[in-house]
């Protein structure tokens, strides 16, 4: 975790690559030659650090983005999605795609005043150089710090706190991430499930009344979900079921 802020530096370096390959001169190569050499190497600590450094890095890399997504509002929002897809059985429909695009796209929504916060106090000074990489990074998680505190019930924390027999933090950046994270994951998952079970109780509601329906007029055998499925889409859309749903979660936060 300590290598997140210089993955994400790494990410806006690629980002950057495009608009300077656009910007180059006409007949500059776009792709720099790579010269690789196997041995030779003199087998100094240095040498041997820095492969370990880069090693550590690239592992970091291929798990930051569940990192990520465990420290921002993206699970809460995809879970209760979900529900609202499984509430109206229409299998498939919206797809799992753009279930998890809207969500990345709330959550990025959501996200901007914590990640303008990291881009003010960490990346730009440890991009003009006023700051050290384990400066900046202190920095960055102080904004995340705040806003997963303010959604993490005390009970989830004073759990991994006690496992771990830390001292009870005095303040927000005394909290460690690695108590603090997983707290925050389960709170978040909890609150989903609760916002899901509200979701459902309209549309069971209406699944019993139509069960109840096709069973005093002896058609038992036919499913209920076949006659209820028009039913919930007809009246999550005269409530404008999305615009009810994204509101809740938007101020649930």
């Amino acid at each position: 975790m300590k290598y997140v802020l210089q993955v994400l530096v790494l990410a806006i370096v690629l980002l950057a690559v495009p608009n300077m390959v656009l910007a180059a001169p006409v007949g500059t190569p776009l792709v720099p030659s790579i010269d690789l050499k196997i041995g030779g190497g003199n087998g100094t600590p240095q040498e041997t650090s820095s492969a370990i450094q880069i090693l550590l890095i690239l592992t970091v890399l291929s798990v930051a983005p569940a990192i990520l997504l465990l420290m921002t509002s993206f699970t809460r929002i995809v879970i209760v999605l979900s529900f609202v897809r499984n509430a109206l059985a229409t299998q498939q429909m919206p797809p799992n795609q753009v279930i998890i695009a809207l969500a990345l796209f709330m959550t990025f929504f959501i996200m901007a005043p914590t990640i303008g916060k990291v881009n003010e106090t960490a990346v730009q000074p440890f991009m003009q150089g006023q700051m050290t990489q384990e400066q900046a990074f202190n920095a960055a998680v102080i904004p995340f710090k705040e806003f997963m505190a303010k959604q993490t019930r005390e009970k989830d924390l004073a759990l991994f706190l006690e496992f771990t027999k830390a001292e009870r933090p005095k303040t927000i950046q005394d909290i460690p991430l690695s108590a603090l994270v997983p707290a925050y994951a389960i709170s978040e998952l909890k609150t989903a499930f609760q916002i899901g079970f509200m979701i459902f109780i309209p549309f069971l509601v209406i699944d019993m009344i139509i069960a109840s329906i096709l069973m005093g007029m002896g058609m038992m055998m036919l499913p209920p979900v076949m006659i209820s499925l028009p039913f919930k889409i007809l009246l999550f859309i005269m409530v404008d079921g999305w615009y009810l749903v994204v509101k809740s979660l938007l101020t649930s936060f």
